[in-house]
C-alpha cells in the first residue's frame, strides 16, 4: 500500500512536471471550451455586421431592438418605433436577425 502512495505522489523531480501538465491541460480546456467558442461567436457577429442590408433587425449593446433603414461606413441609422429612428455605430451592435419579422 504504501508503494502505490508514492508511486502516485512520484519523485521530488517529477513533481514540477506533473504541476506543468495539469497547467497545460487547464489551459487546453479553457481554450476549447471558453476562449476558441467566443471568438468564434465574435467573427460570426462581425461577419453579420458587415454584410448589413436595409430591413435587418439589430440588437445593440445598450439593448435597443431596430429594424436597419440605411447602412454607411461606420453606422447604421435604424427604426426603434414608427418614425422613431437613431443612428448606432456598427461596433455596438451585438446581434443580427436577417429580414426577421415582429
Amino acid at each position: 500500500m504504501m508503494n502505490a502512495a508514492l508511486f502516485l505522489m512520484g519523485s521530488p523531480d517529477q513533481a514540477g512536471w506533473i504541476n506543468l501538465v495539469f497547467l497545460g491541460a487547464i489551459f487546453l480546456i479553457f481554450y476549447f471550451f471558453i476562449i476558441r467558442p467566443q471568438s468564434q461567436r465574435q467573427k460570426k457577429i462581425q461577419e453579420m455586421v458587415d454584410n448589413l442590408e436595409k430591413g435587418d433587425k439589430i440588437v445593440t449593446s445598450g439593448g435597443m431592438i431596430a429594424q436597419v433603414k440605411t447602412v454607411d461606413e461606420d453606422t447604421v441609422l435604424a427604426e426603434i418605433d414608427s418614425g422613431v429612428k437613431a443612428r448606432f455605430k456598427k461596433s455596438s451592435i451585438t446581434d443580427v436577425n436577417p429580414n426577421q419579422n415582429d
